[in-house]
């Protein structure tokens, strides 16, 4: 068989043409996951040096850190009695709720309204009402783990500023947000809890000091929202809501 001359002989090639491998510089921290920090901690700073609940809405207002603030029209921060025992807190506001500025005044916030003169209460008397989250998710879409944590520092000042006699936690999101369960709704709604008013690392200011052992009983209830696509549980939001009205 003739040979080609014009193929190399790879024996006599292959010791002068080896392989270099230049190794891959070290993989830095992600940008968004050190940004994410850099902005938790500044949440964690901004919520702690508020001493009173006007300067924590001044504060959650001058917070940039959040997505969710430069799609929404309103910083939802409270609506109801501020002087009230009880504090109920649902997850985020929807498109009625980011018009008005004003937490539950939708549909949602009809039916919970009636869930409550229901037991003889009212919102503008007997309760004070926030959200885990103070701006609407765009299309109503459920707050991402990131936007949770981001808003956490806020509404747990929220709470110990307030210092409510009672908490009830309005649905899934904002009972696993700040019970710190994964449990679903069906191992939740209707227990009472204990909720921490202080986090271990919240201890530079006075005011979390003097709280550091302190918990307050919570509850949780069907979101309505959830009840309105989900009529059937009513019943068990009636019994939940008569629990609650034999505790107060």
């Amino acid at each position: 068989m003739p040979v080609n001359k014009n193929v190399p002989d790879v024996t006599q090639t292959s010791a002068h043409n080896e392989i270099q491998i230049t190794p891959l510089p070290r993989r830095p921290v992600a940008p968004q996951l050190k940004e994410t920090q850099a902005y938790l901690e500044d949440a964690k700073k901004l919520a702690q040096g508020a001493k009173t609940l006007s300067e924590l809405k001044t504060a959650l207002e001058s917070f940039q850190g959040c997505g969710l603030k430069h799609t929404a029209m309103s910083t939802v921060f409270a609506d109801g009695n501020a002087e009230a025992d009880i504090m109920l807190i649902g997850e985020a506001p929807g498109a009625d709720e980011d018009r008005q500025g004003l937490p539950f005044v939708g549909t949602s916030g009809q039916l919970l309204d009636n869930m409550l003169y229901a037991i003889g209460k009212t919102r503008k008397d007997d309760f004070y009402i926030a959200n885990v989250i103070p701006w609407r998710p765009p299309g109503n879409r459920p707050p991402t783990s990131e936007e949770t944590r981001l808003c956490l520092p806020f509404i747990r000042r929220h709470i110990e500023l307030k210092n409510p006699k009672v908490l009830i936690f309005v649905g899934a999101t904002a009972a696993k947000t700040l019970l710190g369960t994964k449990e679903g709704m069906s191992k939740l709604r209707g227990k009472w809890f204990d909720y921490s008013v202080t986090e271990e690392e919240q201890g530079a200011d006075p005011l979390s000091d003097q709280k550091k052992n302190q918990t307050i009983p919570a509850t949780v209830l069907f979101h309505p929202s959830y009840l309105l696509r989900s009529p059937g549980q009513k019943k068990h939001a009636w019994a939940d809501l008569l629990k609650i009205k034999k505790a107060l």
